[in-house]
């Protein structure tokens, strides 16, 4: 046969796949804001049990042969019950056998920034997964503070966003709980809005009011770990209520707050139940369909929620350092 016209890479194009890189433009899982700040404690499956100080014995100075006071102290059991969370996903049988681009492995792994996300939402907000309020499964959240400091009320010439914050700590600092002790201020957890309007502000001599911490490697890319004010501070995705405009922020003392984990994140797959798809319940043996179950166990129980104050921009309007 006469050659016509030399042969090219689209006569062939069905046979040349192009090369598949890694998960560039992926981000890196993010990780739970909650977790870092409050403690971890043991959680069972029946839950735990905390004991609670409510009432401290109170000592006084006594004379000689003088009477010597008598006092009392008391306690209050509070429970952290484990809630349990779950996702599927469902793929083709080929899909699963092929796997391209590792795709089933990164929607499993896909399931830890899932599970974190709800678990903030919940704990913070009382918030489902998707938003909705009052979705949340914990009894007791941050969000049910009284304490509310608004950002960016502050004039920049009266201070700015730095006397904002001041204030928000003073709320907290300034407050006692029901045993008679001040709260203590360890801690802040932030929406990546505020990113901006912390890198603009400055206290009252002229130094950033936001400092870096040196991280891990990794950390960067699922949580921005700084010290604001000199605390503890811990800026990511998910803080923010879910309009992003009201609550973008909490700070306060953290050993007020409580969670645990049932063991880690479960893992099944089957290829023999039913799993309800578009609305109707669909078998995935007679579909040759691969169903993967993730769940997990969680506890959080605030015991004083006014050991927090809320950083709002309830008026809507941009945030800035002026």
């Amino acid at each position: 046969m006469a050659i016509s016209a030399p042969t090219t890479t689209s006569d062939l194009s069905g046979f040349i796949d192009p090369q598949t890189a890694g998960y560039i433009f992926e981000r890196a899982a993010r990780s739970s804001v909650v977790m870092q700040l409050a403690q971890r404690v043991p959680l069972g499956p029946a839950g735990t049990r905390i004991p609670v100080v409510t009432g401290r014995p109170a000592a006084g100075w006594v004379g000689e042969a003088g009477q010597k006071p008598a006092s009392e102290g008391s306690i209050e059991p509070k429970t952290i019950e484990p809630k349990k969370i779950a996702a599927i996903f469902v793929v083709s049988q080929e899909v699963a056998r092929l796997n391209p681009a590792q795709f089933v492995q990164v929607m499993r792994d896909s399931f830890a920034e899932t599970f974190a996300v709800a678990f903030d939402r919940a704990a913070l907000h009382d918030e489902g997964p998707t938003g909705a309020a009052g979705g949340g499964p914990f009894s007791t959240y941050i969000g049910q503070t009284s304490k509310t400091v608004e950002i960016g009320s502050t004039s920049q010439q009266n201070g700015g966003v730095f006397v904002d914050l001041t204030q928000a700590m003073t709320a907290v600092v300034s407050d006692v709980d029901q045993s008679g002790r001040r709260y203590q201020f360890n801690g802040w957890a932030l929406d990546s809005v505020l990113e901006p309007v912390l890198w603009g502000s400055v206290d009252a001599n002229g130094r950033p009011i936001w400092t870096d911490l040196p991280t891990d490697s990794n950390a960067p890319a699922l949580l921005t770990r700084g010290r604001l004010l000199g605390r503890p501070s811990f800026l990511g995705e998910g803080v923010a209520s879910g309009n992003l405009t009201d609550v973008v922020g909490f700070g306060g003392d953290w050993t007020q707050a409580a969670w645990g984990a049932v063991g880690g994140i479960r893992y099944r797959l089957t290829t023999e139940a039913a799993v309800t798809i578009g609305g109707a319940l669909t078998s995935l043996f007679e579909h040759n369909l691969v169903a993967v179950l993730a769940e997990a166990e969680f506890g959080f129980l605030v015991n004083d929620a006014n050991a927090f104050v809320k950083l709002t921009n309830s008026d809507n309007s941009p945030v800035t350092s002026s």
